[in-house]
């Protein structure tokens, strides 16, 4: 019995269909990587992913009227935070942005997003989303049975807070499986010694939010985007993970990121 009330442990079966809709979404996140151009619009990479998701993969975009989100993926630009609504705004040389993207597929959700740099960027956004990223790899490489969330939330804080940087608050990672969101809520941030305790079969998204400037954020008046309080450049990586008997498997790798096949 779970020791966590009210968080699910996927049995094999359901682990098995993770790993599917998992596959999926990383395939998008491949699949529109090369459309991330100056002059497209997110509106237009919206749609080539809406047709990828339903057309090919015979799945469904979860955040399509999801309380009401308007469309298939969020694009958050520059100083976007997260959930940006795509729209009519071109891609300039230089702007940084995350498309996340989910996927259902036979009633299991998967859960990615990454940075995209568009054309030449500068120094410093190269810099944020390397960070950032790296913060996401801390956290995910100390998921095992017996580890807290607190721990896992701690070092990516020092990660990011060592590099000069601050991590949002108000946002988290959180779990996923037949919900969008399920328990637990997965801080990046926190105090050592504290918080749920992990067990296998769980699955969770890891998915910090890190700011060049202060942590405070704000919502704008469509009650979605989030965009920093200073205007200060953001940048989020986001993974779906698993918890193993012996530690962790990630759901959602790229092909770049995935363990060559061994034949036979």
């Amino acid at each position: 019995m779970a020791r966590n009330p009210g968080v699910s442990l996927k049995t094999p079966a359901e682990q098995d269909l993770m790993r599917a809709v998992g596959r999926l979404t990383a395939d998008v996140l491949d699949m529109i990587g090369p459309h991330v151009q100056p002059g497209v619009t997110t509106d237009e990479l919206d749609g080539i992913c809406h047709e990828f998701i339903v057309g090919r993969q015979d799945a469904i975009p979860a955040p399509l009227d999801y309380k009401g989100f308007p469309k298939s993926i969020c694009t958050s630009i520059n100083h976007v935070v997260c959930h940006g609504i795509p729209g009519d705004k071109r891609l300039r040389n230089g702007d940084i942005v995350n498309v996340d993207v989910t996927v259902i597929k036979d009633g299991f959700h998967g859960d990615s997003s990454r940075m995209f740099q568009v054309g030449k960027t500068a120094l410093q956004a190269q810099r944020l989303c390397r960070i950032a990223h790296e913060a996401m790899w801390v956290g995910i490489r100390m998921v095992q049975p017996g580890v807290r969330l607190g721990d896992i939330g701690h070092a990516i804080q020092v990660h990011a807070e060592t590099n000069g940087y601050s991590v949002v608050r108000e946002f988290c990672g959180h779990g996923i499986g037949r919900g969008f969101h399920e328990d637990p809520q997965v801080l990046h941030y926190g105090t050592p010694g504290t918080g749920l305790v992990l067990e296998p079969g769980m699955t969770f998204t890891i998915e910090p939010m890190v700011n060049a400037g202060k942590r405070h954020v704000r919502i704008l008046p469509d009650g979605w985007t989030v965009v920093t309080k200073d205007h200060s450049l953001s940048a989020q990586w986001e993974h779906t993970v698993l918890v193993t008997p012996q530690g962790f498997e990630v759901l959602t790798l790229g092909v770049e990121e995935r363990p060559p096949s061994h034949p036979g």
